[in-house]
């Protein structure tokens, strides 16, 4: 409600009320783009990835080679958080429901993850995301499979030599 002025008089006569003067306001129209034309059957997302996408995005994720990844000792969780482009709570979660994960905490309770805990983050990066198995079977497929790190080492190898012949091919 706006502000009104009252100017009161020493008279016998009615106050006088003062109403504010009404300003103009700005009606932005949508962008073209943004209206919905009848017939448009393009599903709201809400904000969702298609599977297509998610698809499109197991590749991107920024881990260094092996030599470069062990010259440090630690990385932050906001570090490794960035290299797989999740969420640091993500990385919580996934320390509460795998054994394999076992980052050192500081002091302050910082966790600083070691290049073998990015190592078994890989792996379940891998698991979970680029081969869609839940969270139960993701840990039955690591309690099942002692050397699934092995195995997981051999598919990144001959991910890497099929990028290679990719590449080989296109240059011809």
């Amino acid at each position: 409600m706006a502000l009104q002025q009252i100017a009161l008089f020493a008279f016998d006569e009615e106050p006088v009320v003062k109403k504010p003067e009404p300003k103009a306001v700005a009606i932005e129209k949508p962008a073209p783009d943004k209206i919905k034309v009848k017939g448009d059957n393009k599903k709201a997302t809400r904000g969702r990835v298609s599977l297509k996408e998610k698809e499109s995005g197991a590749d991107l994720i920024e881990i260094p080679e092996d030599a470069v990844l062990f010259e440090k000792k630690y990385y932050a969780i906001g570090i490794v958080a960035n290299m797989f482009k999740v969420n640091q709570s993500l990385l919580r979660y996934w320390e509460n429901e795998f054994d394999i994960l076992k980052p050192r905490k500081n002091g302050k309770g910082d966790r600083l993850f070691r290049p073998e805990d990015i190592k078994n983050l890989k792996l379940i990066y891998h698991l979970l995301r680029e081969r869609k198995y839940t969270l139960e079977g993701a840990k039955d497929f690591l309690k099942q499979n002692k050397r699934a790190d092995e195995k997981f080492a051999l598919i990144e190898s001959l991910k890497k030599l099929k990028g290679f012949l990719h590449e080989l091919k296109a240059d011809l």
